[in-house]
């Protein structure tokens, strides 16, 4: 069983890297529909539909122009998130998302860093890197 580091990971706008990443989160959730009818001793449920949220937490750098940058609010994203790597044969997450919010916050004993919220429309995709 293979496990990694969360240091081996990267986060793309379509083939840009974001700079600078602390940390990321993207969750996946399906709903569910209750086909449950009169008779039935127990509850049952069909799949519904999927979506897709999440974070990546940066130290903020204006010079990265091409990720931290381009994720500016109400804007459409290519979103690739590489938990162990993206090299050839790494799996990855893809899908389109809207940028929902870009935070900054800054104290003056420590860096300034920023968080960057989107929310996936349309489906979230595994691939493998190539």
């Amino acid at each position: 069983m293979a496990t990694h580091t969360g240091s081996e990971g990267t986060v793309k706008i379509g083939a840009n890297a974001i700079a600078e990443i602390r940390s990321y989160t993207i969750d996946e959730t399906g709903d569910t529909i209750e086909d449950t009818t009169m008779g039935d001793s127990a509850r049952t449920y069909k799949a519904g539909l999927k979506d897709f949220t999440g974070s990546v937490d940066v130290y903020w750098d204006e010079t990265d122009t091409s990720g931290q940058m381009a994720c500016t609010v109400g804007s459409s994203i290519t979103l690739n998130v590489y938990p162990e790597g993206a090299s050839t044969g790494d799996v990855y997450y893809t899908g389109t998302a809207l940028v929902t919010g870009f935070s900054v916050t800054g104290s003056f004993d420590g860096m300034v860093e920023a968080s960057i919220t989107f929310q996936g429309t349309g489906g979230l995709t595994k691939s493998t890197a190539s």
